[in-house]
């Protein structure tokens, strides 16, 4: 089996209208150049050969790793596949609950996934890491826990337009109940949000700072040079998308697909300049790590935030566990989240105590087999390096942007990549004239390309811009130049098929 070719008869039944969509020349192309691959790249190959080796992309390189995804979220590499199987196939039990052998090991490798998330963020011990179900939890905790604690009435929430909605709806229920206030920080004239605002927003009454590091919506990353520069940035974030292609070939029953994550555009914040500005105040700061997590090296110890959460599904990890990083000093200081089982200390009839920080926060039977298949998908992750995967999806992200600005009548959000700016491998964009869902389902339906329209769980960010909806567009390591390639081609086809109705 060719690279990226996989038998999956059953795919058939997400596009039952179209009989065959043909391969066009640079999937052939793709094809035959990477039959020379290895079925799976290792770490260590992936290492030494450079993005760029021998004319092999990474993108190239890692895509033998990979199984079909589904859409909105990250591809899943057969060894974190392999790691939940052998969970249930060979050690299957409930953790920290038995003496006995499967008890203990499974165990272990839970507590091992801990220290491997601690170490891929540099924290400095693990039981800085809780596990939640996903990042939404992760807010949701800091909010009922944290926030019921320890805000009042009077108390201010600095939050950007730009946030998904799980880092601002959390912070509307403790301000309804607590009367504490919300205060937004709006968008530069680089659909950026203002950090120059920002600033000038943090008072004696912030007492807390919720900001993406990098967003969904206009993706940008800050140079390092403008990071003490207080100058407005763009960041990764929110829940990948992705854009699937899939095509037919009678003659050989094979679907292929290609790969390639829809998010909105992305921007990345000065987060060492605004947690410098917070604790100035004595405020504390939480920060949506989930777009830049899985897309470059995070070190929650440079950044010094209080708070960082990240969701493993977009680091190529299972779905249905996420992670909060918490300072051990604040974590000791907070009640529980959620009670029942694990999280106590001693239970009476009358009242508990409680256990330590991280069990004191999860409660009840984790999921354990995702839990460890995240420690599988860092290993993953790991073994190409972060640093390797940051600069092959910025080459990706140039090539998208300038690829996607020859499209007729198209407006792509978030400032144009420049010397001075780089923007991560993502673009939300717009036609004129043309519903971003009418476009999402004529890729689907006449192209098998699968790309994700609506608001994005940006719905502010949305109406501040003018618009109800958009289309999104964006890549991951295991993408290349030709994926992108046949994604304009199908876009073109769309543009110009609504086109002729006018």
């Amino acid at each position: 089996m060719d690279g990226m070719a996989l038998k999956l008869p059953s795919f058939k039944f997400l596009n039952p209208s179209i009989s065959t969509i043909r391969s066009p020349p640079l999937l052939r192309k793709f094809s035959s150049s990477s039959s020379s691959l290895p079925v799976s790249a290792s770490g260590t190959t992936l290492r030494e050969a450079g993005p760029a080796s021998n004319s092999v992309s990474l993108g190239q390189l890692t895509r033998p790793d990979f199984p079909y995804p589904p859409p909105a979220t990250s591809q899943k590499p057969i060894s974190v596949l392999k790691a939940l199987q052998e969970y249930y196939e060979s050690y299957n039990s409930n953790v920290h609950r038995g003496i006995h052998y499967l008890s203990a090991k499974a165990t272990e490798k839970y507590e091992l996934a801990r220290e491997k998330v601690a170490a891929f963020i540099n924290a400095e011990e693990s039981r800085e890491i809780v596990f939640t179900r996903n990042a939404t939890e992760a807010i949701n905790l800091v909010a009922y826990s944290w926030g019921f604690t320890n805000l009042k009435s009077g108390d201010e929430v600095v939050l950007t337009i730009a946030e998904h909605h799980s880092a601002i709806v959390p912070w509307q229920f403790v301000a309804q109940k607590t009367g504490a206030v919300l205060k937004f920080v709006d968008l530069n004239e680089d659909e950026v949000a203002d950090v120059v605002q920002l600033k000038e927003m943090i008072s004696s009454k912030t007492k807390l700072v919720v900001v993406h590091h990098i967003s969904k919506y206009t993706r940008y990353v800050c140079p390092p040079q403008f990071l003490h520069a207080y100058r407005p940035c763009l960041k990764l974030r929110h829940l990948p998308s992705l854009l699937l292609f899939s095509f037919s070939s009678l003659s050989t029953s094979v679907v292929v697909y290609v790969y390639i994550l829809a998010e909105c555009a992305t921007s990345s914040l000065p987060i060492q300049d605004i947690v410098h500005w917070a604790h100035a105040v004595e405020a504390k700061v939480l920060v949506d790590a989930c777009q830049s997590v899985p897309h470059m090296p995070v070190d929650v110890r440079d950044l010094d935030a209080d708070f960082l959460v990240a969701s493993s599904h977009k680091m190529c990890g299972p779905t249905g566990v996420g992670f909060l990083y918490g300072k051990s000093d604040i974590l000791s200081t907070m009640p529980p989240f959620l009670g029942g089982g694990e999280m106590i200390s001693d239970v009476f009839l009358d009242h508990s105590t409680y256990a330590e920080p991280p069990s004191r926060f999860e409660a009840g039977t984790p999921a354990i087999g995702e839990v460890i298949g995240l420690g599988a998908a860092i290993d993953y992750l790991q073994g190409i390096g972060m640093q390797k995967i940051h600069e092959y999806e910025m080459e990706l992200a140039n090539y998208l942007y300038e690829n996607l600005s020859t499209v007729n009548n198209i407006r792509i959000y978030g400032p144009k990549p420049s010397k001075g700016v780089d923007r991560a491998a993502l673009c939300s964009f717009n036609v004129k004239n043309i519903h971003p869902t009418d476009i999402a389902t004529f890729l689907d339906q006449q192209h098998g390309v699968a790309i994700r329209s609506g608001h994005h769980c940006a719905q502010p960010l949305h109406r501040y811009l003018g618009i109800n909806a958009s289309a999104r567009a964006s890549l991951h390591f295991y993408n290349t130049k030709e994926d992108v390639d046949y994604f304009i081609h199908a876009l073109n086809d769309t543009v110009n098929f609504f086109d002729s109705f006018k």
